[in-house]
């Protein structure tokens, strides 16, 4: 299993493609998910473009942390260590939710790093008052009795309404279920997104990477009024929406997702 020490922690990574050599794109995940979120994009784009994926500290197969809080600055700081250890210059970013919270701040903090950014269902606002309760209490249960009996509240979270009701893809939602629920100690990482700051006016104005926003429209988490508000605030950012998906649109409609990044990435 790859793993790659950096800021005393393990991550799980996977890089594929050819080489070192070409145009790298990085993908990094949403909160309860790991690499397989983005399976399908990198499977169509290996062949032409290294990919590189990790599961962020305290989820998927990564290690252990013993922190309260895993935050997103924190979480942002691993990425842009693993990039230099790998020996990346130059990515095309791409982060789903709490990976595009990591994705802005890196090409906030490195914008030499970050050459085109594809942020999918994310936010650039703290965690609406209204969730936080919710979330709170949700993650209260979680880490008492672990995801099973959250399975149904936590699909119509991160899963549209289109795939939850298709009988001929419910294979697939007891499968994304079952990966969002195979850790125990993920309510660390959950807490960091709930606390999480907001992107600063300053901060946004420091990105100079190229920016597609992307966004599910059954997405109930970070509907499209928060896409809106990431394409007025990033300079030139372009704003596309994906029918039929919700908050975990690589996986929902991968064959689209996957058009509109590689067609962007090229552009």
């Amino acid at each position: 299993m790859p793993m790659i020490e950096v800021n005393d922690t393990s991550l799980f990574y996977e890089d594929t493609g050819p080489g070192s050599t070409g145009e790298t794109i990085v993908f990094s995940h949403g909160l309860l998910w790991g690499v397989e979120l983005f399976a399908p994009q990198i499977a169509a784009l290996r062949d032409r473009y290294r990919c590189i994926a990790w599961e962020h500290r305290g989820q998927g197969r990564s290690g252990p942390e013993w922190r309260h809080c895993i935050g997103m600055e924190l979480v942002a700081l691993d990425a842009i260590a693993l990039l230099d250890k790998l020996g990346v210059t130059q990515v095309h970013f791409v982060g789903l939710s709490m990976g595009g919270f990591v994705a802005m701040r890196v090409a906030a903090r490195r914008p030499d790093l970050v050459r085109k950014l594809v942020l999918l269902e994310t936010s650039i606002d703290p965690e609406p008052r209204e969730n936080v309760g919710r979330y709170r209490a949700l993650n209260t249960v979680y880490k008492a009795v672990g995801g099973r009996l959250l399975e149904g509240q936590v699909a119509k979270i991160m899963l549209g309404r289109s795939i939850l009701s298709d009988p001929s893809r419910k294979q697939d939602v007891a499968k994304f279920s079952a990966l969002m629920r195979r850790r125990r100690d993920v309510w660390r990482a959950v807490n960091g997104v709930v606390d999480r700051a907001p992107m600063t006016a300053d901060e946004l104005r420091r990105i100079r990477a190229s920016t597609l926003v992307v966004v599910g429209e059954e997405d109930v988490a970070t509907p499209l009024a928060k896409a809106q508000r990431i394409v007025a605030a990033i300079a030139g950012a372009k704003l596309v929406t994906v029918p039929r998906a919700g908050h975990s649109s690589t996986v929902e409609e991968p064959a689209v997702v996957t058009r509109h990044v590689e067609e962007f990435v090229r552009r």
